[in-house]
């Protein structure tokens, strides 16, 4: 029972409890203060104990929970939120696995087959191991084989690259029966990559196909474009592979023809249409006649030149800039559900750390995964060297791998990663567009990247098509630019909402970003 005030004032002993019940008091209408503000903030339907974590805090006030909602009115508090602050440090949380096996499954019970493609491509799918379509793969096939232009926007490792391949080999194989005095390399399609590494494993998928269907590739990359133009080969090329800058250079001088090309692809072409290629790429597309549409269900050869754009964060506003080339409306987008959220098959832990707090956790990390292939990522070229210079000398075999390093001291390095020789590699963004990287369950973003579209592209490097097991990514966290990106994804994964801002075109983000800070 509470005692009356009068009582209270009455005495010594009374004043002391009357002390204890105002802090009692005091202690309650904070703890029922607490309890409203979670509510008003998370609205759950059922008990929380009863449901499965979706974002893990090291503060478990700020876990999420699979099916909480938030109410519209009322900000959001986020695990993030005080990582601006020096005090943070030594913070974390997790965006757990929120589906059951991998998102990039194939369709079970369709067949390739059934896209249309020639039974014999369809059969020879089923030698090679392949039974089933993915999501991306049943939508564009078809769209492509009926001569449509096509945008195939679908989040990373989920065959992308055989969505738009196949449909070129059908379409050559037929062509080849029809046209018999076709000049030396004078392809009939052409693969734009915006990196040596990735048109290399484009190249090597198509040779999968080379000797059953006599398709014939070549793929051809910089560093020794001067010597290919000086003393020139001359082949019978179905399909023409390679960067955009030994592509460009050998067809204007005339030494790949492109009379009779029909096909166009811009793979990763987020990157290829950044305003920091439209200089150089505007003139190479202003060389092809793209058609409206092409028939080529009437088994004809096509009049026009075919388009398809391949990318997991495709530009907003793709189509507009293509216009000048391409009529806009002529473009069908096939796009997948997943495209620009979060991948629910990849856990992402992000961990706010000081700068020379880094290297050390990177050792003890790479050192406990000793055995597990880790790609490391860097958004500095001086980084990623030093990264993987620091690697050796403390035990840990590690490769780099960056833009800038000479062609002949590049060249394989990827590749001995690939096969298994070396479990460590520490690279800059050159790494994380459109390589299929089935081995890795492991990516560390030593520098996280200041743009949404990149992060996108480094978490795809893992969890992928075929891979075995699910992903994991590790985000060492330090800048006010890096915690402000972190902050929106952290948002979008307790929303379900799409990431924001992936729209791919860095240099006009970061022009944009300049003109902001110069603004007075």
């Amino acid at each position: 029972m509470i005692p009356r005030f009068s009582a209270v004032l009455n005495s010594s002993t009374s004043e002391v409890s009357f002390g204890k019940y105002c802090y009692i008091s005091l202690r309650n209408a904070q703890a029922k203060a607490k309890v409203q503000r979670n509510e008003d903030i998370i609205h759950a339907d059922v008990s929380k104990s009863k449901k499965a974590v979706v974002i893990s805090c090291k503060r478990n006030e700020f876990n999420h929970f699979k099916g909480q909602t938030y109410n519209k009115f009322k900000p959001i508090t986020l695990a993030s939120k005080g990582w601006f602050h020096k005090k943070s440090k030594g913070d974390f949380f997790t965006i757990n696995n929120t589906v059951e096996g991998r998102i990039h499954e194939e369709i079970k019970g369709i067949q390739f087959r059934e896209t249309g493609l020639d039974l014999s491509i369809a059969d020879f799918l089923i030698k090679l191991g392949f039974i089933n379509p993915t999501e991306i793969q049943l939508k564009g096939i078809p769209s492509i084989l009926k001569g449509r232009n096509t945008v195939l926007a679908a989040e990373t490792g989920c065959g992308k690259t055989f969505a738009y391949l196949l449909p070129i080999i059908h379409h050559v194989l037929k062509w080849k029966k029809r046209i018999n005095d076709r000049p030396m390399n004078c392809p009939f399609a052409v693969i734009v990559s915006p990196n040596r590494e990735l048109a290399q494993q484009i190249f090597g998928m198509v040779r999968e196909f080379s000797e059953e269907f006599d398709i014939n590739a070549k793929v051809i990359v910089g560093g020794h474009v001067k010597r290919q133009i000086l003393n020139p080969e001359f082949n019978d090329v179905d399909i023409l592979i390679g960067t955009f800058g030994a592509l460009s250079k050998l067809v204007t001088t005339g030494i790949y023809k492109i009379s009779m090309v029909r096909h166009v692809v811009l793979d990763e072409a987020d990157s290829l249409l950044d305003d920091s290629f439209e200089e150089k790429m505007n003139p190479f597309l202003r060389r092809f006649q793209f058609n409206f549409t092409n028939d080529h269900e009437s088994g004809k050869f096509p009049n026009g030149v075919q388009l398809t754009l391949a990318s997991a964060t495709m530009p907003r506003g793709a189509s507009e800039r293509l216009n000048e080339f391409i009529p806009a409306e002529s473009l069908v987008s096939v796009k997948t559900k997943n495209l620009h959220r979060i991948l629910g098959n990849v856990k992402q832990h992000f961990m706010r750390l000081g700068h020379s707090q880094k290297p050390g956790e990177l050792l003890r990390i790479v050192k406990s995964r000793s055995k597990l292939p880790v790609m490391i990522f860097s958004s500095k070229t001086e980084t990623s060297q030093w990264l993987s210079m620091f690697l050796n000398e403390n035990g840990v075999e590690c490769l780099n791998l960056n833009g800038e390093m000479p062609v002949e001291v590049r060249a394989g390095k990827f590749d001995e990663f690939i096969e298994g020789n070396v479990q460590v590699i520490s690279c800059t963004d050159i790494g994380s567009r459109g390589l299929n990287t089935v081995q890795v369950n492991h990516v560390l973003n030593y520098e996280f990247p200041l743009h949404i579209a990149d992060y996108v592209h480094r978490c795809g490097r893992t969890g992928r098509l075929g891979s075995s097991g699910l992903g994991l990514v590790t985000n060492f966290i330090s800048g006010p630019r890096e915690i402000d990106l972190v902050q929106k994804i952290e948002l979008a994964a307790r929303t379900g909402a799409e990431l924001p801002n992936v729209n791919g075109n860095i240099k006009r983000l970061i022009i944009h970003r300049i003109s902001k800070l110069s603004t007075p």
